[in-house]
C-alpha cells in the first residue's frame, strides 16, 4: 500500500521514496538493467516503473522489487503507460492476479 506521506521519483536507473514533509530519502532502489530515464506510475498504491524497455512493479512501502517484465521483442525505448480512464498507470495487476492463481493451484 502506497504511503501518503511518501513523494516517488524516477532517476538515472532507480526509484527512490522521499518523505513530503522533510524531503529525506525512505527508501532507493535500483532498477537492475535501468537507464538514465525512469516513467512512474502509481495506482491504487501499487507502484510501476519502465526502464530501458523493461516494466518493474515495486512495493510502494519498501522499494522492493515484485516483478519484471522485459517486454522482449521491443527493444530498449522509453516506455510510456496508461490507463482506460485516461490516467497514467498501469494495468498488470489482473496479469499477477492470473499467475499468482496459477501458481497457487500448480
Amino acid at each position: 500500500m502506497a504511503n501518503s506521506n511518501l513523494l516517488y521519483i524516477g532517476i538515472r536507473g532507480s526509484v527512490l521514496a522521499l518523505d513530503r514533509a522533510t524531503g529525506q530519502t525512505v527508501w532507493a532502489t535500483k532498477l537492475k538493467g535501468g537507464g538514465d530515464f525512469v516513467n512512474l506510475v502509481l495506482e491504487d498504491g501499487e507502484l510501476y516503473a519502465t526502464s530501458r524497455g523493461v516494466v518493474f512493479s515495486l512495493d510502494a512501502a519498501t522499494g522492493n522489487v515484485r516483478w519484471t517484465n522485459p517486454l522482449k521483442g521491443y527493444g530498449f525505448g522509453l516506455a510510456s503507460i496508461a490507463s482506460p480512464d485516461g490516467s497514467q498507470a498501469v494495468l498488470f495487476r489482473s496479469k499477477r492476479r492470473e499467475e499468482e492463481q496459477q501458481a497457487a493451484g500448480a
